[in-house]
């Protein structure tokens, strides 16, 4: 049980780091002086050392176990944080986003699948609600200082010492992972190259389930905060503190996603959680006063809950628990992708037509997840059934 707190925790530092960018972009690019698509840039560095770290994640944790790659991952984020803290240019951003993405990959794709293999459902979306609630005290801890009139620096500095306290935690709690990393030995995982990985039935459409999830959730935590300010011309710090509405629906949707799940199986719950986001993105398109954003964000963060963590407790079950944590890492891999591509791509769709396009964008995004997951569903039940 104690064991399962500590993972609880290092989901709190993965979260934290993940919601700072969106919403402290629209204060940060006046002062370095680039363009406000610029971000698109730093996110994708952030995510292509995620996808890095997610694609190597296996061979690492067969060789240092779970509890290293967990504390030095989070020991990684926390001085990138401290870098970014004292960086005055765009380019030293560019700079220190490469560890924090690398620190980011490994750990996510160890702790999914220790999850996935050893707990109940509930527990995945518990998992992730403590993402959700990291991701939920990013904004607030940085909206306090910009409301204030103190530098973002600031509240990158407050979010890095954080880490630092989690990570003298993590390291402490290292004994406790001593059995589990005799259980890591003694389990046998398949080591599959990439091109027998993609012929496995099922495997390109979770890929690309993943790449759209993440899609949707990097752009809404990244460009929301700029939707409000330029689109509902709310100021910059009070826009920080309304996107943590979208990011506390999701802690909240996992928090409760994880009773729900008693009653509903993951397949149940990704559809739940569709038609959720679907009815948040017709709230921001509907032409209410600028108050609308603050339900319609909740309610897409709200829907964003279970499916991510319900797609990764699908994985053993999908693809046999001997290459669960080359899978999820792949995973990973195609989800931090979508991190990495689609807020870039707005960025600039937005740049040539308007900012007006963002709840059609993450709509679009929507609807190609739904096709995806469905096509899923059926090729594994009828590999299922073959093989039976």
């Amino acid at each position: 049980m104690l064991l399962l707190v500590i993972i609880y925790f290092s989901f709190i530092s993965l979260g934290l780091p993940d919601s700072l960018l969106g919403c402290a972009w629209p204060s940060m690019h006046h002062l370095l002086r680039v363009p406000v698509r610029y971000a698109g840039f730093i996110s994708v560095i952030i995510s292509g050392g995620t996808v890095v770290s997610s694609i190597l994640s296996a061979r690492i944790i067969r060789r240092f176990g779970t509890g290293i790659v967990t504390a030095f991952s989070v020991l990684t984020t926390a001085a990138a944080l401290i870098g970014f803290s004292i960086s005055n240019t765009f380019w030293g951003l560019i700079l220190f986003a490469v560890p924090l993405g690398l620190g980011g990959g490994s750990v996510d794709a160890a702790l999914n699948n220790y999850v996935a293999l050893h707990y109940k459902a509930r527990h995945m979306n518990w998992l992730h609600c403590f993402w959700g609630l990291g991701a939920s005290i990013g904004p607030i801890i940085m909206s306090a200082f910009l409301i204030n009139k103190h530098s973002w620096n600031l509240g990158y500095r407050t979010i890095g010492i954080i880490q630092f306290c989690l990570t003298a935690v993590l390291f402490v709690s290292l004994p406790l992972w001593k059995n589990q990393r005799s259980q890591e030995n003694s389990t046998r995982h398949k080591s599959i190259s990439f091109k027998r990985l993609l012929n496995i039935t099922g495997i390109k459409q979770a890929l690309m389930a993943f790449f759209c999830y993440c899609g949707i959730e990097s752009v809404t935590g990244l460009w929301g905060s700029s939707y409000l300010v330029i689109i509902k011309n709310i100021p910059p710090e009070i826009a920080a503190q309304w996107i943590s509405l979208y990011y506390i629906g999701i802690s909240f949707g996992r928090f409760v996603s994880g009773f729900v799940t008693m009653k509903l199986n993951n397949r149940q719950m990704i559809r739940l959680g569709q038609i959720i986001i679907g009815a948040g993105i017709i709230v921001l398109i509907m032409p209410f006063d600028n108050i609308a954003p603050l339900p319609g964000f909740f309610m897409i963060g709200l829907g964003c809950a279970p499916i991510f963590p319900s797609l990764m407790h699908e994985t053993p079950r999908n693809f046999g628990k001997e290459n669960s944590q080359t899978i999820i890492g792949i995973q990973m891999a195609g989800a931090y992708i979508g991190s990495a591509l689609m807020p870039p791509l707005f960025g600039l769709t937005a740049s040539y037509i308007n900012f007006n396009i963002f709840p059609v964008f993450i709509g679009a995004i929507l609807i190609a997840m739904i096709i995806l997951v469905e096509t899923l569903n059926r090729k594994v039940d009828a590999a299922l059934k073959k093989a039976a």
